[in-house]
This record gives C-alpha cells, structure tokens and sequence, in this order.
C-alpha cells in the first residue's frame, strides 16, 4: 500500500517548508514538530521519504557508503576503489519510543564473541538511517540518554560507541525530524536547542478545509493506489526541485550584509550560544537554493528565522516557543545598511523641520504595559508566584522499577550493574562474565575444540542494574482563606514552582489536588505535562474554610485509580498546608483519620509547612508524624537553605 502523498496534505505550509529545506540541506539538524494529536504530523514525515533523491551505496555494506566518497573507517571497510554499488531509494528509518539502547546505537555481537572468539559490532538504527531520515515519533517520551545520542550524531555525523570492548566508529548523517504533543511534556531546552528547525501544527478552524481534509483522508483508505496515483506528476515534479536545489546549494553564497542580518536578529532574540545563528545561515541558503537563487536575501533570513528561532528564545521550560514577527522585521530593518544622507538641499530631519516625530515600533508594547498596569483591576485576583529557585531533592524510599528518570533508586535498563539477574529472567543487557560462568563447566561435555566457547541459550545472564527512575510528584495544596490573608500564598507558589521545575529536570509525572471551601478537586489529572501543572497553580485562586479530610482523601484517591493505570510508578505525595483543618463538622477529628489512611497505604510523604509567624501551633508538624511524612518548613525547601541549615547543626561556618 502506498503511503499518503506529500502533496495531497491540506494545509500545514510551514511544517512543509521545514521538512523541504532540511531534505535539501540535511545540514540544518533536522525538524522538531509540536502539535496536538490529529494533525497529520506522522503523515508529512512518513510522504517526505518517497521525495528524497536515491542514494547509491557500496554493495553489501551494512553502513550505506558512498561508493564515490566511502567512509575511511567503515567497519565493513576499507572499501576499494570501484567497489560494486547499487541504488536504492532513501530509507525511512522508524525509532519506535521503547527501544533499548542496543537498538540504537549498536553493541557488541555476542554469538561471534563467544560462539566464533572475535569481537564483532552488530550496527543499530543510527547505521541504518545513515543517508536517510531517522524519524522519532513522541520523542519528547525518550530516554534522556537516547535523546542525547540521536542528536550528537545528527550535530556530529557521526556514530561512536565505546562499550564492552567494542570501539566503533562510522557515518551517520541523517535527516532528524521529531514529533511530540507538548500536552505530554516538553523537551528538555538542552535537548530542544539541538534541532535545526521547529514548527506548531495546530487544527485548522476553516470549515472548508476541515471537509476537504476528510474527504481526502476517506478517498485514500478507499483505494490508496488510486489515490495516490493521482499526485503523481506533482510528487515527481517536487522530487526534482528537490534534487535540483540539493545540487544549486553549494553555489549559494551568504554576504556579509547577509552574516550581519543573522546576527542581529539572533541578539535580538537573546538567544543563547551560536547554534541559531549557524542553523539559521544553513537555513536561508537553503532556502535561497530552493528558490532558485544564488545569493541569500533579506526574505530568505526572514523564512530562516520564523524557523530556526521559535524554540531557541526559551528562557526557562515553562515559557511557550514562539516569536514575535514584529519584533523580527525590525531586527531585520535595523541590520539594514543605511542610506547615506544627500549631499545637499535642507535638512529635513533638523530641529526646525516642523515635523513630528514618528512614534517608536518598540514604545508602543511599552505604553500599552504602562496602560494595563494602570488600569483599575477586578475585585477577585490570584497570588502570582514569586521567583522559583532550586529545590531540594525529595526521593522515595527503596528501590522500584518504574520509569526511567532522575529521582528515586530504581532497577532499570542503564545505570550501574550491580549483580547478575536470575536465569529465568531473559531480558535487558548480557552480563558477559557471568554468561562465560556459566558456560565454563559444560565445555568438555559439549565437546569444544579449538577457539571460542560452545554457547547453549540457557547460558546466557543478564546485567541487574541501577539507576534512577521518574516518580509520580502529586501535589495537595491548601488554596483556603488563611494562606491568602497571610500574604503566604505568593511563596507557597514559588516553592511549589520550584518543585514542579525538579520535577521537570527529573523526568516526573506530576498531579495538583486543591482543597478550599467546603471541598478538594483534581485540578490536574497526573501528566507529564509538568507546564499545565506550572499554569494551573499560577491561576489557583484563595478564599474560604480549610477542608484538609478532603483534600487528603482526594489526593489518596488519586493515587489509587493512578496506581491502578501505571502500577510501576511509584508516588510521592506533597501536602502544602499549614495543618488547620477548619472546614466542617469533627474537622480535626476527620483530618487524622485521613492522614491514618494515608499512612496506612504507605504513600511516601512530604508536609511542606506554611505556617509563619512568631507563635506557631505546629499542626503541620502533627500531621506529618500521623502521615509518616517528611516535615519540611516552606523556608526550607531551597537547596542552599538545606545546606546552611545542615551547617548550622554540625557548627560549621556558612
């Protein structure tokens, strides 16, 4: 079945710009796709492969060599002058989310190594997309680790792996592109800033092109060889142009005037390092090269720009990407060269000119902030934050199995290995000595003669390691009337920001539960989308009664049906309150019974203290002791106040 033609798609001319510039010029880094889900994001990628020009490889080679330019240090090399090639198209090289590291990068061939005595390299899928696309599908849920190897070998062109014995190095240049739906979390920004081009694909709201996007979609799964027979002249006329701008681009040249309009714009934007300004210089001559030009022009940078910069102007993970055109066209405006005065007549612009100065393009936000700072407000506000900070690092006690992450002990796939895993179990890394142990005894019954070892399956051991794991952080916080007449509120948000920034860095799920009035809600459903969580609680208004029973039900709750959904995550529950329980009938009565329950079920805890003032009842402190919980006072929560307080109890100077 032939897949859904490039052409056919509606809409989205962004996303098929960038993936037309990055299949020109694979240099760029390849394409980061955020959008909701539903919005033909996997359907543009997978149409780009029938697109790209073929390749011609070295026959047999495991590492596609360019049989005019083969790489030196192949593995399967060195390949001779005139080695037999062959043409095949550009593969599409899918990374399904749950790979294993092994499949990624390659490893060490275990039945050559012990069946044969020789170390051998058994490539992964940065091997096989060399020359293509590598195309990751939600790439914002990978390993960290997986992540960090994807793009150092699309940055790098290449592929090294040094690992249990084996030293390997090959070609691996590929076009990168990524897609994600950011209500499932964000990238991290280090991660993030190493894509070339980033575009939002959001749902037309055009009731003309929502039809003809259905209609399109139904023609296809009714005969997809028809369908897609029908854009074939279009599909073959793209792939040309393609291949045409492919071979102008090294003609294209980038003038100085061109170098300095990058530049401004990039300072503009206050984007950190120069990768944008590289990536963006690689993006205008490509599109100057698609285009049909040899020179790059102000539009060209312009194109670059909206492309490259997005996701590079992110001053911390909770702000959305995004750019201000305006703010671009004066960038541009300002890089221009300047015209130079005329020699003679009057002097227009002198004082006695008569003409009024025009306003500024960048007072106008200005006065318009000004205004709105002035303006009265409603009688009903929420707290702000105050500004986030580092936080301690709260962890889960034991040792679990849960998600890869940075928080709690776990036994996962990466980490250190700390023994050997029961025979029964067949899965993860082979441990290679105890597998050699294993196979040791039995050599002379299985008459072995020469070099290697006689390998059965049952010998076979794999590596018990330990790393970290992502925990679920599910936070209840007291949002009633006596945190936000103590002015607290504004600090309580700034702490729990600050845990919500952890739990970013960490890899968390994270929950909000709030409880005010008479009653406790699920403000935000556990997530990976650490940023609805940062919104939810910026917005959280105050007022009314404190019902802590419910509150802590809710959250215990929570974390069943939770449990039940995603059994392996274990949680850590944060109760922000100052201890008061004032909402109902036996209020106290029925607030000990909840943190019993809690206790009870072994929920790993903490109680972050609000209570502040020269005369503290220290009901938060009971609580924690009825919850088994960590009692933490709100002051303490940064990591240095952790530190100092430490030094202040061993009577070391701060």
């Amino acid at each position: 079945m032939r897949a859904f033609p490039f052409t056919a798609v509606v809409g989205l001319a962004d996303l098929r710009l960038a993936l037309v510039l990055s299949a020109v010029s694979p240099a760029i880094g390849g394409v980061l796709v955020r959008g909701e889900k539903g919005t033909a994001k996997s359907t543009m990628v997978r149409a780009l492969a029938g697109l790209l020009p073929p390749v011609d490889v070295v026959t047999g080679c495991r590492f596609s060599c360019d049989p005019a330019a083969p790489d030196p240090a192949c593995p399967d090399g060195p390949h001779d002058a005139g080695a037999p090639a062959e043409r095949r198209p550009a593969r599409l090289v899918e990374l399904p989310v749950g790979a294993a590291e092994d499949r990624v990068i390659g490893s060490l061939d275990l039945e050559r190594a012990l069946g044969e005595g020789v170390t051998g390299y058994q490539p992964g899928l940065l091997a096989a997309a060399h020359r293509g696309l590598l195309y990751v599908d939600e790439v914002n849920l990978l390993h960290d680790h997986l992540v960090d190897a994807l793009l150092d070998a699309a940055a790098m062109g290449r592929a090294t792996v040094e690992r249990e014995g084996v030293s390997v190095s090959h070609a691996s240049r590929f076009v990168l592109i990524g897609t994600m739906n950011p209500e499932e979390g964000e990238l991290r920004p280090q991660l993030l800033d190493r894509f070339g081009l980033t575009v939002e694909v959001r749902t037309s709201r055009e009731p003309s092109e929502r039809v003809e996007v259905v209609r399109r979609r139904l023609a296809y799964e009714a005969d997809p060889d028809g369908f897609a027979s029908r854009y074939d002249e279009a599909e073959a006329a793209l792939a040309v142009r393609i291949a045409d701008a492919r071979r102008g681009l090294p003609a294209v040249t980038i003038g100085d005037a061109a170098l300095l309009q990058i530049a401004e714009v990039c300072a503009s934007f206050d984007v950190d390092g120069m990768r944008a300004d590289i990536v963006t210089a690689r993006t205008a001559a490509a599109h100057a090269a698609w285009s049909g030009r040899t020179e790059v022009t102000t539009e060209d940078i312009r194109v670059a720009a909206r492309l490259a910069l997005p996701h590079r102007r992110r001053r911390n993970p909770f702000d959305a990407p995004g750019i201000d055109e305006d703010q671009l066209d004066q960038a541009l405006r300002d890089a221009e060269p300047e015209p130079e005065p005329p020699t003679d007549g009057p002097d227009d612009d002198g004082p006695g000119s008569g003409a009024p100065p025009e306003p500024s393009v960048e007072s106008e936000p200005r006065q318009q902030e000004s205004e709105q700072q002035q303006a009265p407000q409603g009688p009903q506000q929420t707290v702000g934050a105050g500004q986030p900070f580092r936080a301690r690092l709260f962890t889960v006690d034991g040792t679990g199995e849960g998600a890869h992450g940075r928080r709690s002990r776990s036994l996962t796939d990466g980490g250190r290995t700390i023994g050997v895993k029961p025979p029964s179990v067949r899965e993860g890394r082979p441990h290679l000595p105890a597998t050699v142990l294993a196979a040791a005894p039995h050599q002379r019954a299985r008459g072995r003669s020469g070099a290697g070892l006689e390998l059965r399956s049952r010998d076979l051991r794999f590596a018990l390691r330990e790393g970290r794991e992502g925990n679920l952080v599910l936070f209840c916080v007291d949002s009633s009337g006596s945190m936000g007449a103590r002015s607290r509120m504004s600090e309580v948000k700034a702490a729990v920001l600050s845990l919500l920034l952890d739990a970013y860095q960490r890899r968390d799920k994270v929950g909000l539960v709030t409880f005010r009035a008479s009653a406790a809600e699920l403000a935000l459903p556990p997530t990976i989308s650490v940023d609805a969580a940062a919104s939810r609680l910026e917005s959280l208004p105050t007022g009314g009664r404190t019902p802590l029973a419910e509150g802590l039900l809710r959250a215990a709750e929570a974390l069943r049906v939770e449990s039940i959904r995603d059994p392996r995550r274990r949680p850590l529950l944060v109760v922000v309150t100052d201890g008061r329980a004032t909402s109902g009938s036996n209020a106290v009565a029925r607030a000990h019974a909840a943190a019993d329950l809690i206790a009870r079920q072994g929920i790993a805890s903490v109680v972050m203290d609000c209570e502040s003032g020269r005369m503290r009842l220290g009901l938060a402190g009971e609580l924690a002791t009825r919850m088994g919980a960590e009692h933490v006072p709100l002051g303490e929560v940064a990591a240095d106040s952790l530190a100092g307080a430490v030094r202040a109890r061993t009577g070391r100077a701060a």
